[in-house]
């Protein structure tokens, strides 16, 4: 299925992204001997027939996915005795001892032979005869300053081998902390380089909380770690989501799976963002201010997105920042869902937001205020007692607690962050369903010392204080599953779990890479457009490419993830597969509709081989996916919906057309697959003009911008500005001629 598939460690030249983790530097002379190798070995017959079948179209060649244990430690003469265990999730399966030191630089142990991974198969004995049967235990401890890499790429080598020879892919490794104190680089790397969730740990199961440990041999200890590693996994090899005391959100698994660090960010940004960034981060912990943010879901949906990579940044710059969320309640979901598309402007025209329901939200924010946030030590209690210093509550799910907070500490400030499109011209005509929803989340909001919203001036209906609006793009992580880069292994792994996906949900298969494919990558929303990209692909292949063969022609897929908030799934899922079975039939069989669980990774493989990305919304706040697709270089067509036109450069980056113009959608298509010099032309600007703004780290620079001005007690009024201009010019670090950022656009002001 995959066999010409490029290796994705080397992007295309249409493809110029930045490398997170690249070195020039020669690998460090390591040598080891092994105590105890991996002796676990599959039936050969059986490997071959599955390696074979991997390069075809064949479903079932999914490698095995396995836990991996990790330790290290070091003897008295400062060599390294590195155990490994795997695990299947039920038993042990196999483990393995080498004892890793750095070549003697007066010729013991020099290399006899090199492997392709940069390390020896046998070593030289002080006895010139020896003839490099029975390597001898390394002389000498590796060099500290080569140290943490050699580690790194040890570990990584011998992990990478044991999965290609045994067809394994490991999704978790346990790791203990003392060897993370040798390689700190090494749990990011697992993560970038061999798709490993990395989960580090000072105790191991035998002794839980610290009890004083038992004598155990390194085999024993990665095993343990292997073991504990599972506890954090649920379905689909996935990180759980953790919740903790006070509804926390538990980012990256309370803190234990290290998949960044903090050296990697400087280089998805410009030097000015980084610096003005570390400007705030500097003065928010002098003055130790505390930052809380609140919104209804821990996962799912781009607010919570945002949210993981945002905390998970924050924890590695030392910051004491937060994230809370209520408990689920899937009657409420219904509500606030029904309320997002009210406002937005897409529910059933009898739809509405009665006294009742105002009133069951109200009491479901309330009673989780109480009984989470409030007590003493409560993110909303009031300062003296402990409550944070900065509030930050994201959209309309719970609007009462700005309320909440300005009444138990009035001049605490609390920003709101509206993420959506709010049809204000509806919102404005005071006899719509939208007014009366509008009207309830203003009456809760309207103390807020600040609303941000998207970069669009027609999401802010004329009741709010312009002065206070300030705009904010949404973003994304270039370090996160979505977005970092995958090599070939990994990316075949997750085109086979689609494969077996599909086959499971009885759906059509991908055929790639023997065609091509276009891709919307959305939620399954009514605001997503999806009858309009099925009225696109159906128009290109009836007109543009009725007399191309069939296997020339590309295929479609709608794929997504679900939101715990978002009920309307299934039945847009519904909706989509009923016009593939009548309106669309001639096509059906080349379009692949899949409603995906939480692995980001598959849809990051998706995204990254497609050839062309679709975004044809008719209502949109600003869509990552539109700029995760161009930071890929994946030419993009999207429509002029919310702040989409300010994140696609038409006829440079991709093309904006208008919502339900699927002709124009075709024509473009067209366009791009008859014209091969258009293309590559704007793959490569979309992957070279993509703003700092909708990175991590821009984001980052306006909260911190926001929450250390408002804790100081400035008085902050945007009237209208982008945040992130105003970031970087209180740093004192403007934008220059040359740096890539949204167009600022005179319309957006409020007062004009």
């Amino acid at each position: 299925m995959i066999s010409s598939l490029s290796d994705t460690n080397t992007s295309p030249s249409h493809h110029t992204r930045r490398a997170t983790w690249s070195s020039t530097d020669d690998l460090p002379y390591t040598s080891t001997k092994t105590r105890h190798d991996f002796e676990a070995h599959g039936p050969t017959k059986h490997l071959e027939k599955l390696g074979k079948s991997r390069l075809t179209v064949e479903f079932g060649a999914v490698p095995t996915t396995l836990y991996i244990g990790l330790a290290a430690k070091q003897d008295e003469r400062g060599l390294l005795e590195v155990g490994f265990a795997s695990h299947d999730g039920t038993y042990s399966l196999d483990f393995a001892v080498h004892v890793v030191g750095g070549e003697d630089p007066n010729g013991r142990n020099r290399r006899s032979s090199k492997v392709s991974n940069g390390f020896s198969t046998g070593f030289s004995s002080n006895c010139s005869s020896w003839d490099g049967s029975r390597p001898s235990t390394p002389a000498v401890p590796l060099r500290e300053h080569d140290r943490d890499k050699a580690l790194a790429d040890f570990v990584i080598s011998k992990i990478s081998d044991y999965q290609h020879d045994h067809l394994y892919k490991f999704a978790g490794a346990g790791i203990t902390k003392a060897l993370v104190d040798l390689s700190p680089q090494l749990p990011s790397r697992l993560w970038w380089e061999l798709d490993i969730v990395p989960l580090v740990f000072e105790h191991g199961l035998e002794n839980l909380g610290g009890a004083p440990k038992a004598a155990v041999t390194i085999d024993e200890e990665a095993d343990s770690m292997a073991r504990k590693s599972l506890m954090f996994f649920g379905p689909n090899s996935q990180p759980r989501v953790q919740i903790g005391f006070k509804n926390v959100v538990e980012v990256d698994c309370r803190g234990h799976a290290l998949v960044t660090r903090l050296d990697q960010y400087p280089e998805t940004v410009g030097q000015r963002t980084w610096e003005a960034t570390m400007k705030y981060v500097k003065s928010i912990k002098e003055h130790n201010t505390k930052i809380a943010f609140f919104n209804s879901t821990p996962q799912g949906g781009g607010v919570a997105l945002m949210r993981h990579a945002l905390i998970r940044f924050f924890r590695l710059l030392g910051l004491d920042a937060k994230w809370y969320v209520p408990k689920p309640k899937p009657e409420v979901f219904r509500l606030t869902k029904t309320n997002h598309n009210i406002l937005q402007g897409v529910a059933s025209p009898d739809a509405r937001l009665t006294p009742e329901k105002q009133a069951m939200l109200d009491e479901w924010v309330q009673g989780n205020a109480e009984r989470f946030w409030i007590p003493t030590g409560g993110p909303l209690a009031p300062r003296s007692n402990g409550g944070a210093d900065v509030i930050i509550v994201d959209d309309p799910q719970m609007p009462a607690l700005v309320k909440i907070s300005k009444t138990i500490d009035p001049e605490r400030p609390v920003i709101f962050r509206s993420h959506i499109q709010v049809r204000s011209d509806l919102a404005d005509d005071p006899s719509t369903p939208t007014a009366e929803v509008w009207n309830w989340v203003w009456n809760n909001v309207k103390q807020a010392d600040l609303f941000i919203s998207h970069p669009v001036k027609e999401f802010v209906p004329s009741n709010v204080d312009f002065k206070k609006v300030g705009y904010l793009p949404a973003t994304t992580d270039w370090l996160d599953g979505l977005n970092k880069e995958m090599n070939q292994f990994v990316t075949e792994y997750y085109f086979h779990e689609l494969s077996s996906e599909c086959f499971k949900q009885q759906m059509n298969q991908l055929d790639f890479p023997h065609r091509d494919y276009i891709a919307q990558i959305a939620r399954f929303d009514p605001s997503k457009g999806i009858p309009d990209v099925l009225a696109g692909y159906a128009e290109l292949r009836r007109t543009h490419m009725k007399d191309w063969p069939k296997e020339e022609t590309p295929q479609l897929v709608l794929a997504g993830h679900g939101a715990v908030d978002d009920p309307d799934g299934s039945m847009i899922l519904d909706q989509t597969l009923s016009l593939l079975n009548g309106k669309y039939s001639d096509i059906r069989g080349d379009v692949v509709v899949m409603r995906l669980g939480p692995t980001d990774q598959l849809l990051n493989a998706v995204m990254s081989n497609a050839k062309v990305a679709l975004q044809l919304s008719t209502r949109e706040g600003f869509e990552v996916k539109v700029s995760e697709a161009l930071h890929k270089g994946i030419p993009i067509i999207a429509t002029k919906a919310g702040g989409i036109p300010l994140q696609v450069q038409h006829k440079k980056s991709g093309f904006l057309v208008e919502p339900g113009d699927f002709r124009a959608v075709a024509r473009h298509l067209a366009d791009l697959f008859n014209d091969t010099e258009l293309y590559e032309r704007m793959s490569k600007f979309a992957a070279t003009h993509v703003s700092d703004e909708v990175s991590t780290v821009g984001n980052a620079l306006s909260w911190l911008f926001m929450a250390d001005s408002l804790a100081k007690g400035k008085e902050l009024l945007p009237d209208s500005k982008w945040i992130n201009d105003m970031a970087r010019e209180e740093a004192g670090l403007p934008y220059v001629e040359g740096e890539t950022k949204l167009p600022r656009k005179k319309e957006l002001n409020l007062q004009g």
